[in-house]
């Protein structure tokens, strides 16, 4: 099984390489709209809910991991930008079988996003013109998005920061407003910073969601639900083969993450539970409906017509999720395509997945990955509800298994660096101490789903693995045939 490093990407003809088209401006705002997603959107919600207003302090814990694992993520890349990314680190620096199966279970892991956002696609378009049929309206948009990646990725680039520019501009607009509500006291009566103790206390919710028992129980259950909001973060890897200068762009834009985390996530949280007590929020609506609920007073005029707040607020929120589920799919899109590749350039995967056109883009990649989530679209509109609960559980589980390898892949990385004496040039974060408080993390998360009703994601792993290792070795056996 060959190696893919540096070098041999270097002697590669020209028409068999990623071209570096990704721009700082890309980067920085890919790495900015992997933190801003359906799960601050909607996600926040019912972690709320588990949690009360603790919950600000378990986005910031689980903040403060999902950047260790940037920071081990990043060193990797920026050592070695090539395609495959952490698949490419598993497979060099941990075994054979190690990138075999970090590959494909980031490929699946987004293929099962891709069928998800697909739907909830259509169904915010559903909002605007009932009469739209939701399979066709999800049909335009996987197309339309595929069509834009098998471009360029400078195409790919360009839509993703308009995607990432919207998101900004609507979180920074929301914690503005509310900041200003809350500041000039026109919030109404229960708007006050107080909201965050009162009703319990910091800690307000058991372990079962009772109020007022106080505890750390509903932090340690919502932290399960938290950990999720920051899957999509490991996309600046995958972007680093294709950045133009990926020593300066990739640094840059993983430190950058634990500051957005905190304006995004933890800013956002505290002004929300300031306008309003924590208790209003329900599982099934995002705690920013809050703040526009809070216009119900404003009006004004437009060509002599007056215009009230209440009638936008609809609109305003179902843009905002449908620009963030569109972002996720073009990211799916994209990154499902480069993983493919780099497992081909592997021998991980059939070789003419690793087929560019004439813009340097993995067509093949792009096409097969797309066949996959289509029959996922079809899947989920056929099967029986608890079989797309099973299938969702495997998104959880991938999630784990994802990032569990990133860091004991690091460990060994860093290893066999040490012992060739390379100075590695971007240095994790309080290696390898952050590396062992990264595994004990999830390890603690995986034990928490298996109390808290999410038991089958975790049984589904050991399962999962098997099959991964099945599949390995039988493309081992096809190999040693051919050879």
């Amino acid at each position: 099984m060959k190696q893919v490093d540096e070098k041999s990407e270097l002697q590669k003809p020209e028409e068999q390489k990623l071209v570096r088209g990704l721009q700082n401006r890309h980067i920085q705002l890919i790495a900015l709209g992997g933190a801003i997603g359906t799960g601050l959107f909607l996600g926040i919600g019912p972690a709320a809910v588990l949690a009360g207003p603790s919950v600000i302090l378990g986005y910031t814990l689980a903040g403060i991991i999902a950047f260790f694992i940037m920071r081990q993520l990043g060193e990797m890349v920026v050592q070695e930008p090539v395609s495959g990314s952490f698949s490419h680190f598993a497979y060099k620096y941990w075994g054979p079988f190690a990138g075999f199966a970090s590959g494909w279970n980031y490929w699946v892991l987004y293929i099962l996003v891709s069928m998800s956002e697909l739907t909830a696609i259509g169904i915010y378009v559903h909002f605007w013109w009932p009469e739209i049929p939701l399979w066709s309206s999800s049909l335009f948009f996987f197309l339309t998005i595929n069509a834009l990646n098998l471009t360029s990725v400078k195409v790919y680039g360009e839509v993703e920061f308009w995607f990432s520019i919207v998101k900004v501009v609507a979180i920074i607009a929301m914690i503005a407003f509310g900041a200003y509500l809350l500041l000039s006291g026109t919030g109404g009566e229960k708007a006050s910073i107080q909201n965050l103790w009162n009703d319990g206390g910091f800690f307000a919710k058991g372990w079962f969601g009772s109020d007022g028992k106080g505890g750390f129980e509903g932090l340690f259950a919502a932290i399960t639900l938290i950990m999720f909001s920051f899957g999509g973060l490991e996309l600046i890897g995958i972007t680093a083969a294709e950045a133009e200068n990926p020593e300066k762009t990739i640094p840059k834009a993983t430190n950058q993450v634990i500051y957005r985390i905190l304006i995004f996530y933890v800013g956002a949280l505290v002004i929300l539970f300031s306008l309003s007590p924590w208790k209003s929020i329900t599982t099934d609506s995002s705690p920013f409906v809050m703040v526009f609920e809070s216009l119900k007073g404003f009006q004004f005029d437009l060509f002599g017509k007056t215009i009230y707040f209440t009638s936008i607020i609809a609109n305003v929120l179902n843009l905002i999720v449908l620009t963030a589920a569109l972002s996720v799919y073009n990211s799916c899109v994209y990154s499902n395509s480069r993983m493919l590749f780099g497992l081909a350039e592997q021998g991980n995967a059939p070789a003419f997945l690793k087929k560019l056109n004439k813009n340097h883009v993995p067509i093949k990649a792009i096409l097969v990955s797309s066949v996959f989530a289509a029959i996922c679209i079809v899947v989920n509109k056929l099967i029986p509800e608890k079989a797309l609960g099973i299938l969702m559980s495997l998104v959880v589980s991938s999630l784990m298994i994802n990032w569990l390898m990133i860091s004991i892949t690091h460990l060994k990385f860093r290893k066999r660096k040490k012992e060739e004496q390379v100075k590695t040039k971007f240095p994790s974060f309080v290696y390898p101490l952050s590396n062992y408080i990264c595994l004990v993390f999830l390890i603690g998360i995986l034990a928490i789903m298996w109390i808290t009703g999410m038991k089958v994601s975790v049984e589904l792993i050991p399962g999962w693995i098997l099959l991964l290792y099945i599949c390995y070795l039988l493309v081992k056996r096809k190999k040693k045939q051919i050879a």
